[in-house]
């Protein structure tokens, strides 16, 4: 009896480490989406809007300023809106598990005078008149492995708590709005360091693709996909907004007309 007591609490012990990394390994992987995410577009939107000021202007302190508006804009709406999201991701989720549990179905469908103690019984498929009280046998506070078979007949194991799963829109909306700001800073610094409109936007443009590439890399790191055609992907997502922005607004150029005029 000890035996096989001994071996369905390590059993149990291994379930509960598979059950805590899985958990572990989802918490992680939905702020880590949306920091991938929030980065990416950072960077893809901010340099965009630049290339789009510079495109029209040159003076370069205005497509600083612009790409810095930017950037603070997006980080908050992005913030924003992924908290928006997630907590109704969460609502929907948090209301689906309390359909689906068994355990609370079977306390609104019990008969009027059953106790908790009848239907955990029902639930973990046996009759607890048939068999004397596991308590009275084994205490729980003896023994680790005891312990576990206890709260796992309990139902009180909170590594089997779907709950532990639930997407946090706190730590979404923070990874979200942190990492827009990082991806922002790099066509940011990037128009810092030149001074000449034309080496300015071809600066932008390469320092934002290589970038890019990063992100697509380590998008597909994370979620399992190929790499090579997670950048490709990337990258023209990236190429494309930043021409249709530079070609749109490079006929509001006022300034580069005026000189030919004169």
């Amino acid at each position: 009896m000890t035996t096989s007591t001994q071996s369905r609490a390590e059993i149990e012990l291994s379930v509960a480490d598979c059950e805590d990394e899985r958990v572990n390994l989802i918490q992680r992987a939905q702020w880590l989406r949306a920091a991938i995410l929030g980065a990416n577009d950072g960077l893809v939107s901010t340099t965009s809007l630049m290339l789009g000021v510079g495109a029209a202007k040159e003076d370069q302190w205005l497509m600083i300023v612009s790409g810095l508006a930017g950037a603070l804009a997006g980080a908050c709406s992005m913030a924003a809106g992924e908290f928006v999201s997630v907590s109704a991701q969460r609502d929907i989720e948090q209301t689906t598990i309390d359909k689906c549990n068994p355990r609370s179905q079977i306390s609104n469908k019990q008969p009027q005078g059953a106790t908790l103690a009848d239907s955990d019984s029902a639930i973990n498929g046996y009759v607890e008149s048939s068999q004397p009280k596991f308590e009275q046998i084994f205490s729980p506070h003896q023994s680790p492995f005891m312990k576990v078979i206890a709260q796992d007949r309990q139902g009180s194991r909170p590594d089997n708590n779907m709950e532990a799963t639930l997407p946090n829109p706190y730590k979404a909306a923070g990874a979200s709005g942190l990492s827009f700001l990082c991806g922002s800073l790099i066509p940011l610094l990037s128009a810092m360091a030149f001074s000449v409109k034309k080496l300015r936007v071809v600066g932008i443009v390469v320092v934002a693709s290589i970038a890019l590439a990063v992100f697509g890399a380590m998008g597909a790191r994370f979620g399992g996909s190929p790499v090579r055609v997670s950048v490709v992907r990337v990258l023209v997502g990236g190429w494309f907004a930043m021409a249709v922005t530079y070609g749109l607004l490079k006929p509001f150029d006022r300034d580069h007309k005026g000189l030919e005029a004169h």
